[in-house]
């Protein structure tokens, strides 16, 4: 039985962990052939071997390893999910930490989908997904100044790459998650206890804002990452796609 991906390259960044790993099993699931990618090659150790997909190093702020990464890989699907969050408010913004994460969450997209494109420009088709989030310019949140500038920077992006390559077969989407489960949550929820004097109440601190009274599981953002690296949506582009359990509404 084909799946929705049949035929299909995607590349994935960050596909270590969380939203990462759960996309590459999904696309994987749905018969791409995905090529999972790390700057920390130990957390693709489960991925490797499965069917459907093909894991290797690549570090996001390096762009020969990016030209490496996209070379091998040939993709038509590319799902930039590398990022980081960071913690405070414009008052603690080093300008270290901006350039790191500027550099991170924002650059590292502009490199891949620049080595990219020319392939999906010849092959006359590419489903570009970058991960933003509903801390944007959708929603604020407290201490999240770098993070929110940051991912509304993508959205940004998204839309400038959709509407430029609109009538060339490229598509670019991204994705704007509420609080969604992963290890890196969790050292924030963990890193939030030390602060609060106890690790429940910073779960719950997280957990109250999310109007469901969950946090997402990572498979649920993955759903979508498969919905738009597929032709199902082959009319959709440009656009900033809101999966926050109502966080945002």
């Amino acid at each position: 039985m084909m799946g929705r991906l049949t035929g299909k390259r995607a590349l994935v960044t960050a596909a270590g962990q969380g939203i990462g790993r759960a996309s590459a099993l999904a696309m994987a699931a749905e018969g791409a052939q995905v090529f999972a990618t790390d700057v920390n090659s130990d957390l693709l150790a489960d991925l490797a071997g499965r069917d459907g997909i093909e894991t290797a190093h690549l570090d996001v702020r390096d762009r020969a390893s990016v030209k490496a990464g996209v070379s091998a890989a040939q993709p038509d699907i590319l799902f930039n999910c590398a990022g980081y969050v960071h913690h405070g408010t414009v008052q603690d913004a080093s300008d270290d930490d901006l350039d790191f994460a500027f550099d991170l969450n924002v650059r590292s997209m502009v490199r891949s989908i620049q080595a990219a494109l020319p392939g999906m420009l010849d092959r006359g088709q590419g489903s570009i997904i970058n991960m933003s989030s509903a801390v944007s310019s959708i929603i604020g949140a407290p201490n999240r100044f770098i993070y929110g500038a940051t991912k509304a920077a993508v959205i940004g992006l998204t839309k400038s790459v959709a509407v430029d390559y609109i009538t060339k077969g490229i598509r670019c989407n991204c994705i704007c998650p509420g609080t969604v489960e992963s290890p890196s949550w969790h050292d924030r929820v963990a890193a939030l206890g030390e602060e609060m004097g106890s690790y429940d109440a910073a779960l719950e601190a997280f957990v109250s804002r999310q109007p469901m009274g969950r946090v997402a599981a990572p498979e649920e953002i993955a759903a979508l990452v498969v919905y738009l690296a597929s032709d199902e949506s082959a009319f959709t582009t440009g656009q900033a796609h809101v999966i926050d359990g109502g966080w945002s509404g």
